[in-house]
C-alpha cells in the first residue's frame, strides 16, 4: 500500500520551526496528515487535500518529497498491511476553524524535537528530526570567550583597551542569516502570488519590499568586506555567497514585476509547483546559514542540505520543461501571446531555482576549504 502525507510546518515570531501533528482516529497517537493517493492529482497535491481534511490547514506543498516511512495499517476486518508513506513538506499559510475531520482529531503545534519524540514510526522520527536541525550549542570555552567580549570588557578597562586592538571579523554571519530571512519571506509571497486571488498586489509589494531589504544587506556586506581586517572566510567567498543569494531575491522580484506588467491573474500548476520548490529551497538556505558559524561541526548536515538544494533544482527543471511543453501546445492553437508571457515567467522562476543551486555550490566550497 502506497500513501502520501504532508509534514506541516511554520515558524513562530522568534524564527523557531514548528511542526503540526494530529491524532489518529482509532489509537489517538500522534501522526501527520496522510492518506491514499487521489486519482488525477499529483502526490503533493493529494497531500494538500489530506492536510485540509484532517487538520484544516492550507499551504504550499513542495513537489519533491522529504523521504518515506513505513507503518502497519490495521484494517476493519482485523488484518494489517504495511503501508509506505511518501512525505511532502507543507508550508502552512492558513488554518481554518472548520474542516471535515475536526471533531475526530486533535491538532497541536510542536517544536521539531518534540514532534520527533511524539510520533512512533522510526523513519518518520528521523524525517522530522532532520527537517530543521538547530546549530550545536557553543561549548564552555566559546561561551567564556563570548562572556569576556560582552561583559568583561565593560567591567575591566584593560580588557576594553585590548579588545579595541583586536582584529574585527565583521557581522557576516548575521548578515547571511538576515538575507536568508528575506529569501524565505519573498518565496512565501511568491507562492501566494502564483495562487492568484484578490491579494495579488499585496504579495507583489511584499516581494518588492523584501528585495529592497536584501539590497540594503548586500550593500552592508560589501562595505564590511572592504573595511574588515580579518574575515571568517575568503573575501571572494563572502561576496560570492551573498551575491547568489541576492540574485535569487532579484529574480523573485523580476517575476512579480512581469506578472504586474502583463496583468496575469491565473497560473498553471507547473508554475505553482516551481514556486513551491522555491519555498523549500529558501527554507533550506535559512537553515544552512547559522551552520556556517561552525563548519567543522556542521559539515555533514550542510552536505545533506546542499544535496537537497541541488536535487530541488533538478526537479524544478523537469517541471519547467513540462510547463513549457503545455504552453507550446496551447500556443499552437492560436494563443501566442500567452506562450510569450508564460515563457518569460517560467524563465524567471527557473533562474530563481538556479540561483539556489549556486547557493548550494558556494556553501559546499566553504565546507571543502574550511571544514
Amino acid at each position: 500500500m502506497r500513501q502520501i502525507a504532508a509534514l506541516p510546518y511554520s515558524t513562530d515570531e522568534t524564527g523557531a520551526m514548528r511542526i503540526l501533528l494530529i491524532t489518529s482516529r482509532d489509537t489517538r497517537r500522534w501522526v501527520i496528515p496522510k492518506g491514499n493517493r487521489i486519482k488525477g492529482l499529483a502526490a503533493h497535491r493529494a497531500a494538500e487535500v489530506e492536510a485540509f481534511e484532517e487538520a484544516g490547514i492550507a499551504g504550499v506543498a513542495c513537489p519533491a518529497p522529504l523521504g518515506r516511512y513505513r507503518y502497519r495499517k490495521n484494517r476493519r476486518d482485523g488484518s494489517a498491511k504495511t503501508a509506505t508513506v511518501e512525505v511532502f513538506p507543507l508550508a502552512v499559510t492558513e488554518q481554518s476553524s472548520h474542516w471535515p475531520e475536526r471533531d475526530e482529531r486533535e491538532t497541536r503545534w510542536f517544536s521539531v524535537t518534540e514532534a520527533a519524540e511524539a510520533v512512533d514510526e522510526i523513519d518518520l522520527k528521523a524525517i522530522i528530526a532532520a527537517f530543521r536541525e538547530p546549530p550545536p550549542a557553543p561549548g564552555p570555552f566559546y561561551r567564556a570567550i563570548l562572556w569576556l567580549r560582552e561583559q568583561g570588557a565593560e567591567r575591566i578597562p584593560m580588557l576594553r583597551w585590548f579588545q579595541a586592538l583586536m582584529p574585527k571579523q565583521g557581522r557576516f554571519f548575521e548578515q547571511f542569516e538576515d538575507h536568508a530571512a528575506t529569501l524565505v519571506a519573498g518565496a512565501d509571497a511568491l507562492a501566494k502570488l502564483l495562487k492568484g486571488g484578490p491579494d495579488m498586489a499585496i504579495h507583489c509589494q511584499e516581494i518588492i519590499d523584501r528585495e529592497h531589504e536584501a539590497d540594503d544587506i548586500i550593500r552592508d556586506v560589501l562595505q564590511d568586506v572592504r573595511r574588515t581586517f580579518v574575515t571568517p572566510f575568503d573575501r571572494s567567498a563572502i561576496t560570492d555567497l551573498i551575491g547568489v543569494m541576492d540574485d535569487a531575491i532579484d529574480q523573485m522580484n523580476q517575476t512579480a514585476k512581469a506578472i504586474q506588467l502583463y496583468e496575469v491573474t491565473e497560473f498553471p500548476p507547473q508554475m505553482q509547483d516551481m514556486s513551491a520548490i522555491i519555498v523549500e529551497a529558501a527554507r533550506i538556505t535559512a537553515e544552512a546559514m547559522p551552520l556556517l558559524r561552525s563548519l567543522n561541526i556542521n559539515a555533514p548536515r550542510l552536505h545533506d542540505l546542499t544535496e537537497r538544494l541541488v536535487k530541488l533544482e533538478g526537479h524544478a527543471d523537469e517541471i519547467h520543461e513540462a510547463g513549457l511543453k503545455a504552453l507550446f501546445k496551447a500556443g499552437r492553437k492560436g494563443d501566442t501571446m500567452a506562450f510569450i508571457v508564460g515563457r518569460e515567467l517560467y524563465s524567471h522562476l527557473e533562474k530563481v531555482t538556479d540561483r539556489f543551486e549556486d547557493v548550494a555550490n558556494e556553501i559546499q566550497g566553504l565546507v571543502i576549504d574550511h571544514a
